[in-house]
């Protein structure tokens, strides 16, 4: 049988790291396997689920590269096939009818946990064969009174739930609407998933599942719980630890592929390694090797992967990630068309950047000029230095070559005779006049990148922010 995977988030809230997990590790079996990975959307809580979140599942979802074979499916657009296998059911005497009030199924479980026993519904509506006058029924699930049930998770291996203590548990309200545990096992089961990966926040939800799947004359799939992502405090993970968006690790400047790495090291390993292509996941990646105990998050060691992966990308696929970052700074096509090329200035900055908005922040002095440079490093390194800049401009301007290796001749020189031969006493000003700021890649590197004629007018434009200091 084709292994067949899904992933199903609720439009409730954001795409956060957690689910993002969850839905990598499903891929990634589908993929290792050579299945189907299926995009459900779980939208049936009509009151908190919105189009705007489930937007940005998909776009997230599409960011990340974590491409589905079927779907996106919408539970609200299945509501007939739901009613169809309630009827079913009922017809069956699998499922029945509840007359019971909230007034009353709260009453029976104050008077069991009196008695000390587990609050459940007692079942008293099994028998009942006439409808109640002026009340709405619910439908609930005719669960087995003996034996155990048995889930053998892939992860969490043998756990077992005696049935006597699950009650008939309700899969239709009172207003007709089928509830989340009957629509995800009818999903299942016409969608025909043979493993379901998820959030061990579920395994309690698996026993009553797997119960109404067998009612139902259903395979039953295979089950991995995937154990919870805390933060750095080993508490529950929060938007201060970094249970955000998805997409908003997209705007502060990871690498998709980079960000997937980091989430599949969170609770399964091959060896010492650390840094994956998104084939070698699928090669290596097993669901039964995931680790059952909860993994924490860590933002360092995110960063130092996103890293990893800008530094092992070629310049120009790079240059292509970095792109609307530049934009957003507003470096349109033209600036990018009139200053150097910009896989040349990616890999000057490659071996230093961790994020693309710190690379486009760094790469943005090689199309705007700045009109003024930022004032503490300008009082800093430029305050009484104008005999400097008036050296530099006569030796860089001499040069018969302009390359890294002569312009750094140039400035040692300069070093030699107007610094006590310390480099940085020429190269911080240097850096000040035509970045505007102090920190800058190399600057011989720099200088050559951006080219003579360039270097020059902003070496005599930062004359005049000295007339400022």
């Amino acid at each position: 049988m084709s292994v067949r995977t899904r992933f199903a988030p609720s439009p409730t809230g954001y795409l956060h790291i957690g689910g993002v997990r969850t839905a990598l590790y499903s891929w990634l079996h589908a993929r290792r396997q050579g299945g189907r990975f299926v995009l459900r959307i779980e939208d049936t809580d009509l009151e908190r689920s919105t189009p705007e979140a489930t937007a940005a599942i998909l776009e997230g979802m599409a960011w990340l590269g974590l491409d589905w074979d079927e779907g996106p499916f919408y539970q609200t657009q299945r509501m007939d096939r739901y009613r169809e296998v309630l009827a079913q059911m009922l017809a069956a005497g699998t499922a029945y009818y509840c007359y019971c009030s909230r007034e009353e199924v709260d009453a029976m479980r104050e008077e069991q946990r009196t008695r000390g026993e587990k609050p459940r519904y007692d079942g008293r509506c099994r028998t009942r064969s006439t409808a109640r006058e002026g009340v709405a029924p619910v439908i609930r699930f005719r669960n087995p009174d003996t034996g155990e049930t048995v889930v053998e998770d892939l992860i969490h291996g043998r756990v077992s739930f005696q049935n006597s203590e699950l009650d008939d548990l309700i899969i239709a309200r009172s207003d007709g609407t089928p509830t989340y545990n009957f629509c995800v096992v009818v999903d299942d089961w016409d969608m025909g998933i043979t493993h379901v990966i998820r959030g061990d926040d579920h395994l309690n939800n698996t026993p009553r599942q797997m119960q109404i799947l067998q009612a139902l004359g259903a395979n039953l799939p295979v089950y991995a719980h995937v154990p919870m992502i805390l933060g750095p405090d080993k508490q529950k993970l929060s938007k201060r630890h970094g249970a955000v968006s998805v997409l908003e690790y997209r705007e502060q400047g990871f690498l998709p592929d980079a960000l997937l790495n980091f989430l599949i090291r969170l609770g399964w390993s091959h060896g010492d390694e650390e840094i994956f292509s998104r084939e070698q996941m699928i090669e290596f990646f097993q669901i039964d090797t995931v680790n059952k105990a909860a993994s924490a998050f860590n933002p360092e060691k995110l960063l130092w992967i996103n890293a990893q992966h800008m530094q092992r990308l070629s310049p120009e696929g790079l240059a292509q990630h970095l792109r609307p970052y530049l934009d957003a700074q507003g470096i349109t096509e033209a600036s990018l068309a009139q200053g150097p090329d910009l896989s040349a200035v990616v890999a000057l900055l490659q071996e230093r950047a961790k994020t693309l908005v710190e690379m486009a922040g760094a790469a943005s002095m090689f199309y705007l000029a700045p009109v003024t440079g930022e004032i503490k490093d300008v009082e800093k390194h430029l305050h009484g230095q104008s005999a400097l800049l008036e050296s530099l401009l006569q030796h860089l301007e001499a040069l018969p070559v302009w390359t890294a290796a002569a312009i750094h001749s140039a400035i040692q020189e300069l070093a030699v005779s107007h610094a006590d031969g310390k480099m940085g006493k020429v190269a911080q000003p240097l850096r000040v006049a035509v970045a505007g700021r102090a920190v800058s890649p190399p600057i011989d590197g720099t200088l050559a990148l951006l080219g003579k004629a360039e270097t020059l007018a902003r070496i005599r434009h930062a004359r005049s922010w000295l007339a400022a200091v």
